[in-house]
């Protein structure tokens, strides 16, 4: 194995996201790490607010900075510390290395040029082409999203396009400058059941024919036991656990985790009503001293709102963030 495959494609180490408000600072990531290594699929899950996206974002450097303000031990990104990288060279980074597939298409193309052209401007961009031979790169890509008319799709503004296509179109833009990550946040939210699948089996297909690495974020844990082979459970701004993705469905270790596992429809055990997650996510400009579930766990006692605890190593490539978890 080559250094450069042993390597890992994304590597974030205590990771803290800030954004200065006129009433105080909202505290959205703290102290996140983990890495995505060549060919893996890493799955990002948990509620909405959890900071799953900003910590994605931030390591891209994709967040205005202030408002957001960050601080990290590490961030690297095909070796390339992205911390200490001018404008020029991350935006060499961002699509050549590392692409993002948004939850809302409609943000990723302008509304004023059609799909075409922003794809072939993106290709431009990066690398060396003529116009004719990226308008020919366009019709390839689209037609290996599995759009079935691309030159009518290459033609068309982004509102004459259906959520789908919309959706595999901005696929086909991320993938223009061959990648070796992916980001994909949400990418199926926002579409219907039968189009969700055909994106996720898309996706996982180029994953395989590309051999890039990708970071599916989602509150959907359906979708990480389908595509994921190591989970990131986010709350509250931090790391509660991560393990393969086999090891977190068959024996998760956080109280948050099962709380989660027990809320979706075929995942719970038994049969009966869902279970709830009582309370409310913790407002992440009052953090609390101790653990940010610990306001809505079932197991909680009194050490943990007193302490934050270390996310700790288990056995099997797994670690969690909890004081009653054994080893």
């Amino acid at each position: 194995m080559t250094a450069d495959a042993a390597r890992p494609v994304l590597e974030i180490e205590d990771l803290h996201v800030a954004f200065r408000q006129p009433d105080g600072v909202v505290r959205a990531v703290r102290g996140v790490s983990f890495s995505v290594a060549p060919g893996e699929t890493l799955g990002i899950v948990g509620e909405s607010g959890s900071g799953k996206s900003v910590t994605c974002m931030a390591a891209l450097r994709l967040l205005r900075e202030p408002p957001a303000m960050l601080r990290a031990r590490r961030i690297q990104l095909d070796g390339v510390d992205v911390l200490a990288a001018d404008r020029r060279r991350l935006s060499g980074l961002r699509g050549r290395v590392a692409a993002m597939v948004f939850q809302d298409p409609m943000t990723a193309f302008d509304p004023m040029f059609t799909v075409g052209d922003q794809i072939a401007e993106t290709i431009r961009a990066h690398r060396p082409a003529a116009r004719a031979a990226a308008r020919a790169e366009v019709r390839a890509l689209l037609a290996g999203v599995e759009i079935r008319n691309p030159d009518q799709a290459a033609a068309s503004y982004p509102h004459q396009l259906s959520g789908g296509m919309l959706q595999r179109a901005m696929i086909a833009m991320a993938l223009s400058c061959r990648p070796k990550l992916l980001i994909a946040d949400e990418p199926t939210t926002a579409l219907d059941v039968t189009v969700q699948a055909q994106i996720l089996d898309l996706i996982k297909r180029i994953q395989a024919q590309n051999g890039m690495a990708l970071v599916m974020i989602t509150h959907d844990l359906g979708v990480v036991a389908e595509t994921a082979d190591r989970v990131v459970v986010m709350y509250g701004g931090r790391v509660m656990e991560t393990a393969p993705v086999a090891a977190l469905f068959d024996a998760p270790r956080h109280p948050y985790t099962r709380a989660l596992l027990a809320s979706i429809p075929g995942l719970r055990a038994g049969r009966g009503r869902l279970a709830e997650i009582p309370g409310a996510a913790p407002d992440p400009a009052a953090p609390s001293p101790g653990c940010p579930f610990a306001p809505r766990c079932r197991e909680a006692e009194a050490a943990c709102a007193a302490a934050l605890p270390e996310l700790r190593a288990l056995g099997g490539a797994a670690a969690v963030a909890c004081i009653r978890a054994a080893a």
